[in-house]
C-alpha cells in the first residue's frame, strides 16, 4: 500500500523509497513525499537518484513521478528529495488562500469561491462576483492579523453527516468520500481541504493582494503574494503611490480621490469630443461624381465606431465614403453602395503604392499605413481612383 508521506508530515522533503513499477519515464514508489497536486495547488518537483522529477500526478490510487532518462527498475531503493523552497512557498500560498477567502467572506457573506490556483509564479482565488478594494483591504487586515497572532493550523477528518459540518466551509456535492478532510486555522477559519499547509500562520510572513482581474464567466480573480514576495511588492507599490501623489500634487492618502476626479473630467471630455466628432460626421457634404454622392474626410480620433457607422450609412444610401483616421498610424475605411466602385481593388492599389496594405469586400474595405503625414496625398489618390471608376 502506498504511503503518502506528505499527508503525515508536509515538512518531510527527503526520503528513501522503493521502486514498485516503471513505465517509460514514469516511476512509482512504495512511499512518496511528492504532492501530486490538487485543490488548485500544483504538484511538487524535485529529484530522484540525482535526476530531475519534472512532473507528478495521480493515477488511480498510485502516484507517478516523471523522471526523463532514468535507468531505474522495479525493486530499486532510491533516494528522493522534494524541492523544499518551492514546496514551502506553495504551502504558505495555500494556507494564505484559506485566510484570504475567509476574510472576504466576512465582508461579503454571500460571496462564493469558484476555484483557486496556487503555483510558484501565480497565486489567486476566483470568486463569483466583483469585490471592492475596501472589502479587499479588510480581508488583508484579517489575514495579516491572523499571521501576527500565529494560529496553529491543524488537519482532521469528519463524517459527511456530522452536525458540526455546518461550521465548515465546504461543498459537499464535490466530495465522494464519506470522510471529509478539514483544515482548521486556530479559531478564525475552518474549511474542507486535502492540500498541504504550514503548521503555524506566522510562517507565512505577510500577504498582499496586488491585483484583481475579470475571470470571464467565472467571476473575478483576486491575485495575491506571500512572504518576502509580498513585502517586496508592497514596497514597489508604495513607491509608485508616492510618485503618483507627487505628480497629482496631493497627499498620498488623497491620491485615489484625486485620480477619481481626473477620470471623471477625462470621461466628460471624451464624451464632448465624441459628440463633436459625431457632429462633424453628420455635417459632411458630399461631392457628386457621375451621379453618385461621394463623402470624404480625415479625422483625428480613436472613435472608430463612429467612422465605421458613417461609412455603412453612406453605403446603405447608395453613396461612396472615403474616410481616413489619423492616430499613431493612418487607417482608411472605404464603402460603396455602387457596383461601379470596387473598394477592395481601389484600396489595394492605392495603399500598396503608399507602402501600406488594404483589402476587404467590394462594398467595404479597410487599409492602413504607418506614415500619417501622407494622409492628404492618400485621400486625393483614393478620390482620383473613385472618380475614374465613376466617370
Amino acid at each position: 500500500m502506498l504511503i503518502r508521506i506528505y499527508e503525515q508530515d508536509a515538512y518531510v522533503f527527503e526520503f528513501e523509497g522503493k521502486v514498485t513499477s516503471v513505465d517509460n519515464d514514469w516511476v512509482s514508489l512504495d512511499a512518496t513525499a511528492f504532492y501530486p497536486g490538487g485543490g488548485g495547488q500544483v504538484n511538487d518537483l524535485g529529484m530522484i537518484c540525482g535526476l530531475k522529477v519534472t512532473d507528478v500526478k495521480m493515477k488511480g490510487d498510485d502516484i507517478l513521478h516523471k523522471v526523463p532518462g532514468h535507468g531505474m527498475k522495479k525493486g530499486d531503493d532510491v533516494w528522493c528529495s522534494v524541492d523544499w523552497d518551492r514546496r514551502y512557498d506553495l504551502m504558505k500560498g495555500h494556507t494564505s488562500e484559506h485566510l484570504l477567502f475567509g476574510g472576504l467572506k466576512r465582508s461579503v457573506p454571500e460571496i462564493c469561491i469558484v476555484k483557486i490556483f496556487i503555483s510558484p509564479e501565480s497565486k489567486y482565488v476566483v470568486v463569483d462576483r466583483d469585490v471592492g478594494w475596501d472589502d479587499i483591504r479588510k480581508a488583508q487586515e484579517f489575514v495579516n492579523t491572523a499571521i501576527k497572532d500565529n494560529h496553529s493550523v491543524t488537519k482532521s477528518t469528519m463524517e459527511k453527516d456530522d452536525p458540526d459540518m455546518e461550521t465548515v466551509r465546504v461543498k459537499l456535492d464535490r466530495i465522494d468520500d464519506d470522510l471529509v478532510t478539514v483544515v482548521e486555522i486556530g479559531d478564525v477559519d475552518t474549511a474542507a481541504c486535502g492540500g498541504i499547509h504550514v503548521r503555524e500562520t506566522e510562517e507565512i510572513g505577510a500577504v498582499l493582494v496586488d491585483r484583481k482581474v475579470s475571470a470571464g464567466k467565472d467571476g473575478f480573480a483576486v491575485h495575491f503574494r506571500v512572504g518576502n514576495d509580498a513585502l517586496v511588492r508592497s514596497l514597489e507599490l508604495a513607491n509608485t503611490c508616492v510618485q503618483m501623489s507627487e505628480i497629482l500634487g496631493t497627499r498620498t492618502e488623497d491620491s485615489v480621490k484625486a485620480l477619481q476626479n481626473l477620470k471623471h473630467d477625462s470621461d466628460a471630455r471624451k464624451e464632448q469630443m465624441k459628440a463633436a466628432l459625431q457632429r462633424m460626421v453628420n455635417d459632411m457634404r458630399p461631392e457628386t461624381i457621375g451621379g453618385i454622392a461621394v463623402y470624404s474626410g480625415i479625422f483625428e480620433t480613436d472613435e472608430r465606431k463612429i467612422i465605421t457607422d458613417a461609412a455603412e450609412k453612406v453605403k446603405n444610401n447608395g453613396g461612396i465614403a472615403v474616410l481616413l483616421i489619423k492616430g499613431d498610424s493612418l487607417s482608411v475605411m472605404m464603402s460603396s453602395g455602387s457596383n461601379r466602385v470596387d473598394c477592395s481593388s481601389v484600396l489595394k492599389e492605392v495603399m500598396g503604392g503608399a507602402g501600406g496594405k488594404g483589402g476587404g469586400k467590394k462594398d467595404f474595405a479597410q487599409g492602413g499605413v504607418q506614415d500619417v503625414t501622407n494622409a492628404d496625398n492618400i485621400l486625393n489618390d483614393l478620390l482620383r481612383s473613385v472618380k475614374n471608376a465613376l466617370e
